[in-house]
């Protein structure tokens, strides 16, 4: 009893302490299982044995005979019916050419070159090595959000990084799985036609099993069969009975089945989509934190000096110097990527969680069928897994000052609300050459602002996901501009310390606007102006018009009339280089104003003798 709690709570602890050193959980969870396991038999322990034994020996252990491989089995088809669900159609087909050629070109020249390399450098069978390949494709989202959270990066490079790692994971898995299979049917009856029979049995099962049940359960939820209060069990059983069944009738189809049922609901018309994925995510989390404490102090310590040769180190860089920046380059030709962004790609390759997990899988069940060499996958993997994320954890941050892919600058603004006040502001801001991304939680107000070609997400700020966005890493300013007070003060709250370090602002209250004295310094634009002036004035003017300024006193002179004159309100300042500054409701303490400046400000044209306004370009919305 006191063993299975303290794997629970040292995996809930490995949790924490990756979300608080903002490192991949894997790390410290496969550290911890070393520790428990081979490294106290080996040096702590008087008696030799392990403080966490996760296979029952006749005194101590958790799982007797076949049982961990089960559970293992069991934990990796939930966690790839996860992946499954992330794997959208529509992703694949508008990432971009660099992040498509990444998952094919980029995958085919790992599987083949690590192959090449493991098989020469290790003596291992074609059949191994090309497993162990296989099974290094995978990077995944899990270990490249934690490094990348608090490197500023330009957007592009983020996107890439980002949807690499989320879109390969499924397929490294899908890749590995066929990889394990094929070899497993060729082990109990060599290469034979028979063998491709089988092959194609699993295939065939596989496939079959994962896209009806998928369809069913759909059906299911759809129709309401199911109530609200079962829906995450009965999907969770539907899983694991998809994944039984499949290997009753073929076996080693399993994993296949459910990563093809999860991208078949991932991709159809399911209503309940996110509250599934919220469910899978968290029982993933729970799952993953005991699987890698056990996987980990499952491995004996005659494995791991298996590495100790100058062969792993030389695979290791290999793959690191090698076949990750030849993939990468070859991916990346003829794009808009500079050298210097294909270089920290290069670098940023963190092997993850499904990786670790089906290694050692698939080296526990190749080991138990007498396959050659079957020993090195899980180690091998490891070592891979451990040193990728290791050096990039250490590194990326100072490798992208080198490479000069750091942003010294966060200029990016995120707008918090996206009705049609933050849909002007943001298409205002975007054609002035401002990173601009709009959240909401209406996906209506969400939809009209990528119709205007703005970047937009459907989020609830009130929830954590939205921090591990590193497509948000060059934010610096947040401006809340919703019609609820309570949503905008937190929002300015929760980022400004992530995403507002050169500003966060806020629309004053009602309250604040009664007092001329109170004027709040996050308060933006006025003092005058809450969510409901600026809204019935974007109704009455929806244009955004910039006049030109002579200096600090015909700026003053400006801003009292707009205290006078309720369709006009002062936005930004744009100075000779056409940068932005943002005003707050302390719009007179501003620095000194050049010839050439303009003052930006929603509403109608000044009504003031020889003074040039220039109406800027205004979305037109239906």
């Amino acid at each position: 009893m006191l063993e299975l709690a303290g794997i629970i709570i040292l995996g809930i602890l490995a949790q924490w302490v990756a979300w608080k050193f903002k490192i991949p959980a894997i790390l410290p969870l496969i550290l911890i299982g070393l520790l428990v396991g081979p490294i106290a038999a080996e040096f702590i322990t008087q008696d030799g044995s392990k403080w966490i034994e996760p296979v029952w020996n006749g005194t101590t252990g958790f799982f007797p005979g076949q049982g961990l491989y089960y559970f293992v089995s069991l934990a990796i088809s939930i966690i790839l019916f996860e992946g499954g669900l992330t794997l959208k159609r529509a992703e694949i087909k508008n990432v971009g050419p660099v992040i498509t050629k990444l998952i094919t070109i980029g995958s085919t020249i790992t599987f083949f070159g690590a192959a090449v390399l493991v098989h020469y450098i290790f003596d291992l069978s074609w059949e191994i090595s090309f497993l162990f390949s296989g099974l290094i494709i995978v990077t995944g989202p899990t270990v490249i959000t934690p490094i990348l959270r608090n490197i500023p990066l330009k957007k592009d490079v983020s996107t890439v990084l980002k949807w690499e790692g989320i879109l390969i994971d499924p397929i490294g898995a899908l890749v590995a799985v066929l990889v394990f299979e094929f070899i497993s049917v060729e082990g109990d009856s060599g290469f034979t036609k028979t063998a491709l029979i089988e092959f194609g049995k699993i295939i065939l099962f596989g496939t079959t099993f994962g896209f009806t049940f998928a369809h069913a359960l759909a059906f299911m939820i759809n129709r309401k069969l199911i109530p609200h209060y079962l829906l995450n069990v009965v999907s969770l059983s539907t899983v694991l009975l998809v994944f039984v069944e499949s290997e009753v009738f073929a076996h080693e189809s399993g994993l296949l089945a459910v990563v093809v049922m999860g991208m078949v609901l991932g991709n159809g018309n399911l209503k309940n989509i996110k509250e599934l994925l919220y469910f899978k995510e968290s029982l993933s989390i729970l799952l993953i934190s005991i699987l890698f404490i056990l996987l980990a102090a499952n491995i004996d310590f005659q494995d791991l000096m298996l590495l100790y040769t100058w062969k792993s180190v030389a695979l290791f860089f290999s793959v690191v110097l090698l076949i990750r920046p030849i993939g990468v380059f070859l991916s990346t030709y003829g794009s808009k990527l500079k050298f210097n962004e294909k270089l920290f790609i290069s670098w940023v390759g963190p092997r993850g969680i499904v990786a670790a997990g089906i290694a050692s899988l698939f080296g526990s069940k190749l080991l138990k069928q007498g396959v050659s060499g079957a020993e090195y996958i899980t180690p091998l993997v490891f070592m891979i897994v451990l040193g990728t994320v290791l050096l990039n954890a250490t590194t990326a941050r100072l490798f992208a000052k080198m490479v000069g892919v750091f942003l010294k600058k966060s200029d990016g603004i995120l707008i918090v609300g996206a009705s049609k006040v933050s849909r002007l502001l943001g298409h205002y801001l975007f054609t002035n050459g401002r990173h601009v991304v709009l959240i909401d939680s209406n996906e209506k107000n969400i939809e009209k602002a990528q119709e205007l070609g703005l970047e937009a997400m459907t989020a609830n700020i009130y929830s954590d996901t939205l921090m591990d966005n590193i497509e948000l890493n060059d934010m610096g300013y947040v401006m809340a501009l919703t019609g609820n007070t309570d949503i905008n003060k937190y929002a300015i709250n929760k980022f400004g310390e992530t995403f507002g370090e050169n500003g966060s602002f806020r629309l004053v209250t009602p309250q604040e606007m009664l007092d001329d004295t109170d004027a709040p310094k996050e308060g933006l634009f006025s003092h005058r102006d809450d969510f409901m002036s600026l809204s019935e004035l974007t109704r009455r003017h929806p244009s955004i018009q910039e006049i030109d300024l002579d200096d600090k006193e015909h700026y003053i002179s400006l801003i009292e009339i707009t205290n006078k004159d309720k369709d006009i309100i002062p936005l930004f300042i744009k100075d000779n280089e056409g940068e932005l500054h943002i005003i707050s409701s302390y719009n007179l303490e501003v620095e000194a104003i050049e010839e050439g400046y303009q003052l930006v400000y929603l509403g109608k044209p000044f009504d003031v003798e020889k003074v040039p306004t220039t109406e800027v370009n205004t979305p037109k919305e239906a």
